[in-house]
């Protein structure tokens, strides 16, 4: 598929609410005939995470190269979003409200991608949901800030998966992310950001590459 130019109409969404109320969000329109709409998840609140953080905007960008819609919002008590945090638990009814929208809104495949928290809930709720058929996690957390992840479900997860994370990842080492991918349900590929941290600073196109490629690759 052709590449899209980098300046596809931008707008705020006012109709996406949750169960604890409206989320706020963003969506880069796409092209109008695009194979699939895409969703991205941004990283945790408690740390300053939202959907302007420049990891979620590059995975933004990455799928809007190709074409595609592309929804962010901010998790319950984040930004605008009404509701409070919930330790990753209602955050899950977060996406799946974000799901459903996309759904309703474009009828079309879903392609998820999440950063770091982002990452966590998000994957949990679209393995196994036949609307989403590929996935992204970036700077998979193993453990941050006193909080540890647990990947387990990942070996039931059936959709082609891609994950990135930098070799300096201060929350997911090397060898535990590298651990935590073996143990997934194929297809799953795992791409190693050389002498990056966890937010990838410095390195954030070459994230924003691999996501196109991959995206190019598997499925258009």
């Amino acid at each position: 598929m052709q590449s899209s130019s980098d300046t596809s109409p931008l707008r705020t969404i006012e109709t996406l609410r949750g169960p604890a109320g409206r989320l706020e969000a963003l969506l880069n329109a796409g092209q109008p005939d695009a194979p699939y709409a895409a969703l991205v998840c941004h990283p945790h609140p408690l740390g300053g995470g939202t959907m302007h953080n420049k990891v979620v905007y590059h995975t933004a960008k990455a799928f809007q190269s190709l074409g595609l819609p592309v929804l962010r919002f901010n998790f319950r008590g984040t930004g605008l979003s009404e509701g409070e945090h919930d330790h990753g638990r209602g955050e899950q009814d977060d996406v799946r409200a974000a799901l459903d929208w996309l759904q309703n809104e474009f009828s079309r495949p879903i392609l998820f991608a999440g950063f770091s928290f982002g990452s966590f809930v998000g994957l949990r709720v679209c393995c196994g949901d036949a609307r989403v058929r590929g996935l992204v996690g970036l700077g998979l957390p193993v453990h941050a800030e006193g909080r540890d992840y647990s990947y387990e479900f990942l070996r039931e997860c059936p959709q082609p998966k891609l994950f990135i994370s930098g070799t300096r990842d201060q929350y997911g080492p090397q060898e535990q992310v590298t651990a935590v991918i073996a143990n997934a349900k194929p297809p799953a590929e795992l791409v190693w950001i050389e002498d990056a941290d966890h937010f990838f600073v410095g390195k954030l196109d070459q994230v924003r590459d691999a996501i196109a490629e991959w995206t190019n690759a598997n499925f258009f």
